[in-house]
């Protein structure tokens, strides 16, 4: 999925509802075929190493109340979309889920977030437009990136150029909602490393581990949003930097990674624009826990459960994280990246990271 001018996005978006005039005018029943979005339609696709659709597909038909309230409320949100690119203008997914109360027909207006939010993702895959594209902006995700880079930005008071240490405070550059905006036009970065957390990333950035390393330190905020993670694909893919991810010991924890190297079921459509499989594995691992004899807390019957399901996910389907994730439940025990402070707060930086970086080739 590529993008697009606004021009571009806003003809997609016109000839979406074009398609809906020309069945009305050759006396079919308007419909709107797109995959079915469900866990059963999920392939891994084994040459691009990411999650893709399946070949089943549902449709969206006038031939039912319910399928012409989904039409109506998709032909109704095409035209807000395609005035808000004529204008040039930008709005939230929490705005559009608010500005349809104010639409004249009250059946395409939308019952709850979720709803507005499931349609924009139906309208990205039947267009082939990203809602980047479409100026729709989730809610502010906070997400940063400091270390060696300089590059330019456009905003609406013009271009900036910023370098991702020199020019920012100790928070870091925020990503904005549509990396594809960003120049990159210069860097000293020898890799990236993707952080969960911003107690680890604010250690890090506090011991000088950015600019000892060369390190571009992203941090991820958790489960990271699609802004994130297409930073760090362009980072990997145009400036031809390695990508580690360093997460909290725990199956939450490693599908976060999951979701950085191989793309999410949720964003299924947009995984090879998003993830970044090359990316490999730093955080916690079992083994650390056991071998730095880690502070830790049990598994819960849901951590067990998703680290069963975790053996049967294509994703994790390797010799190495077989063997860490049985030696997890043999265990019992998970544990944050914090915990590496109980060696003292400079263990991270001056051993645990630049080990394993060295046994992983990026050092």
């Amino acid at each position: 999925m590529s993008t697009d001018t606004p021009h571009d996005a806003r003809e997609q978006l016109i000839e979406l509802a074009a398609e809906f005039y020309d069945q009305f005018a050759d006396g079919d029943v308007p419909e709107m075929s797109i995959p079915t979005r469900t866990k059963s339609n999920i392939e891994y696709d084994e040459d691009s190493q990411v999650w893709v659709y399946g070949d089943r597909t549902s449709t969206r038909s006038a031939n039912s109340v319910r399928g012409a309230r989904k039409l109506l409320k998709a032909i109704y949100t095409i035209d807000f979309l395609a005035d808000q690119l004529g204008e040039d203008r930008s709005s939230t997914l929490r705005e559009l889920y608010y500005l349809s109360e104010s639409w004249d027909n009250e059946e395409a207006q939308f019952n709850d977030q979720d709803e507005s939010n499931q349609l924009v993702e139906d309208l990205e895959i039947v267009s082939s437009v990203t809602r980047e594209d479409f100026h729709m902006r989730p809610e502010e995700s906070g997400a940063t990136l400091m270390g060696p880079l300089e590059l330019r930005e456009q905003t609406r008071r013009g271009e900036r150029v910023i370098h991702c240490q020199e020019d920012v405070g100790e928070g870091g550059y925020q990503i904005p909602n549509n990396p594809d905006t960003i120049e990159f036009l210069d860097n000293d970065a020898d890799f990236v490393l993707a952080v969960e957390t911003g107690g680890m990333r604010d250690r890090l950035v506090e011991n000088g581990f950015d600019e000892e390393y060369n390190v571009i330190i992203v941090h991820l905020k958790g489960q990271p949003a699609r802004a994130t993670r297409r930073i760090t694909k362009r980072l990997h893919d145009e400036l031809d930097l390695p990508v580690t991810v360093f997460t909290d010991g725990d199956p939450w924890s490693y599908r976060i990674y999951g979701s950085v190297a191989y793309g999410s079921i949720k964003s299924a459509h947009l995984s090879e624009y998003l993830a970044t499989p090359e990316a490999q594995f730093i955080g916690i691992q079992p083994t650390d826990i056991v071998e730095y004899d880690l502070p830790t807390d049990p598994l819960s019957d849901s951590d067990v459960n998703a680290l069963e399901n975790e053996l049967e996910d294509p994703r994790f389907q390797t010799d190495y994280w077989t063997e860490q994730i049985e030696l997890q439940l043999e265990i019992g025990k998970k544990a944050e990246q914090q915990a590496l402070a109980s060696r003292g707060l400079d263990f991270v930086t001056d051993t645990y990271l630049p080990e394993r970086l060295a046994a992983m080739d990026v050092l």
